[in-house]
């Protein structure tokens, strides 16, 4: 007899927004179809083999999988010996309203949070003291300084960035004076992370998650708010006295800012698609095999006995479709198979509840699609590259475009990309295909 809650756990288990913890059953290594990618490798050997603090760069599409990666990183330094002190910015920044003085506060609150019984936090409180007053007049607290005790203290830095990020009309004024001060507050976050490396006698690890997913903002001159952050403050950025890995917009690292992003940071490491076709449009069999493996690894946790292309799907084709439509996006696949359960009212899962979840999610980009942006997207689908231009930059920001990297004869990966396949069966993208002319 089945589970009559079957249905439920296997939709719950596609959760598109939860990042996997180390060692969750649901985890599939997608290296060999990805380019050989290897966070551990590309990350974590450049921190293993410094014997000074390194920052580096990561990127890809938002739900490519970067925060499952990164956690895979945390603790496999940590199990060579190093603290590692991860952090998304969800709770600390506006993704729409970011700058560089919000990042800056995130670090200093998580690294005295997760660190203050391994040093002695008084350059920090020293520091904020001194500001209190013009800060307690933002309506922070009445309260004085010296009258709180030190936990209180600690978490006024945890107040500051509620404030910012939750407080619009106050924000501007915050950042203002915390900017002022900015060098003196990095040289006292220094100060502490400095003895507490003593302390700890071993290499310390900041990971600064979820930065890739602020807006694109406009600016003079043709620049925006990603290049006052990451290339006007990178001095800063770079500064804190330990190793750092930042998330980054990938709209960015395609730009033509490139050569001074690698100037202030190295290469960037970028996580592809899973490539499940190859650059020429022809099946690559093991791209829809690691797909596929994706799916059946979250519904074998409830469903071992049950194949997944007769029993879960209602026929291999079904599957294939879904898994074809993704476009090898790890958070479009875990949306497809929700969207095709919800249609589902018993297994197996019907070709119509899959062709439903498609025809949603199609419809979902073609609205994130400007009218004179389908020629841009016929283009990018013939010559598989994106054009250092700002429009193509937000199609890719926007997954419009997609970014695959594949083994070259010689062992080497070559990077390239490709229009959403959900988007390429539209009139629009059709009409504009049909526009190019003959090769």
């Amino acid at each position: 007899m089945q589970n009559p809650n079957l249905i439920a756990d296997i939709y719950n288990a596609f959760d598109p927004f939860r990042p996997l913890e180390p060692g969750d059953p649901f985890y599939v290594v997608c290296n060999e179809v990805r380019g050989n990618d290897n966070v551990l490798r590309e990350l974590g050997r450049k921190i293993e083999r410094s014997n000074q603090a390194t920052c580096q760069l990561y990127t890809g599409h938002r739900g490519v999988g970067k925060s499952t990666e990164l956690k895979r990183l945390k603790v496999d330094l940590e199990s060579k010996g190093c603290r590692v002190i991860y952090f998304a910015v969800d709770d600390d920044i506006d993704e729409e309203d970011a700058q560089y003085t919000d990042i800056l506060l995130a670090c200093t609150r998580h690294v005295l949070e997760e660190l203050q019984n391994q040093a002695n936090p008084s350059p920090l409180i020293q520091w904020l003291n001194s500001r209190w007053q013009s800060l307690k007049d933002l309506a922070l607290t009445e309260i004085k300084f010296e009258d709180m005790k030190l936990e209180t203290q600690i978490s006024q830095f945890s107040k500051l960035t509620a404030t910012l990020r939750q407080v619009p009309n106050t924000r501007q004024k915050i950042r203002e004076q915390i900017d002022i001060h900015s060098v003196s507050l990095l040289d006292a976050l220094n100060q502490f992370i400095a003895e507490a490396k003593r302390t700890l006698g071993s290499k310390l690890v900041v990971i600064v998650d979820n930065l890739d997913r602020i807006v694109p903002m406009p600016r003079s001159e043709g620049r925006n708010n990603h290049d006052e952050i990451f290339l006007d403050r990178s001095g800063q950025l770079r500064r804190l006295d330990c190793h750092v890995i930042y998330t980054v917009p990938i709209s960015l690292v395609y730009s033509n800012r490139a050569a001074a992003l690698r100037d202030s940071y190295g290469d960037c490491q970028v996580v592809p698609m899973l490539m499940i076709r190859h650059r020429d449009g022809e099946l690559f069999p093991a791209g829809l095999a690691k797909v596929k493996e994706l799916i059946s690894s979250r519904v074998s946790q409830f469903a071992p006995d049950l194949a997944l292309e007769s029993e879960i799907f209602d026929q291999p084709e079904t599957v294939n479709r879904l898994c074809q439509m993704s476009g090898g996006h790890m958070r479009e696949v875990m949306q497809l198979m929700q969207v095709a359960i919800h249609w589902t009212d018993s297994l197996p899962i019907p070709v119509s509840a899959v062709q439903q979840a498609i025809t949603r999610a199609r419809d979902n980009y073609r609205i994130t699609v400007d009218e004179a942006d389908w020629q841009k997207l016929a283009e990018v689908s013939v010559a598989k590259l994106v054009p250092n231009d700002g429009d193509y930059r937000n199609l890719l920001f926007n997954r419009c475009v997609l970014e695959y990297r594949e083994i070259d004869q010689n062992g080497g990966s070559s990077r390239w990309h490709d229009v959403h396949p959900l988007l390429e069966s539209t009139p629009e993208f059709q009409k504009a295909k049909s526009k190019l002319p003959s090769p």
